[in-house]
């Protein structure tokens, strides 16, 4: 794929990916989600490939969400749910709020947005 070609199909995934989102970058429909969008949004956003690591992260969040309803009080305690040392979140994404977006999850509402 040439340069002028990959820009094109990011542009166009980008087009994608946004009408998928509310303005504030957060997953419009949670259910449209799927592993192929994240890996998407994740290069998108400049992350290098998914490991299995982000996957783990992203499932969890996911399963959190899904059980609660909510954000994880506390991101570090999915990182030591998981064993993968206490500040997992940082070493694989570039925020709390990445993940989120990338995990495909919905608005969190401003309160938790002021702090993710």
């Amino acid at each position: 794929m040439t340069g002028a070609t990959a820009q094109y199909c990011d542009t166009d995934q980008q087009t994608y990916v946004d009408s998928l989102m509310n303005p504030d970058g957060f997953f419009r429909e949670p259910q449209a989600w799927n592993e192929s969008l994240a890996a998407v949004i994740a290069r998108l956003d400049g992350l290098p490939e998914l490991t299995g690591e982000h996957w783990q992260i992203i499932h969890a969040l996911r399963a959190h969400h899904d059980r609660f309803g909510a954000v994880p009080p506390a991101f570090s305690h999915i990182c030591w749910r998981l064993h993968l040392g206490k500040h997992c979140m940082e070493r694989l994404f570039r925020s709390d709020r990445e993940a989120w977006r990338i995990a495909g999850l919905p608005d969190p509402g401003e309160e938790v947005k002021a702090y993710l």
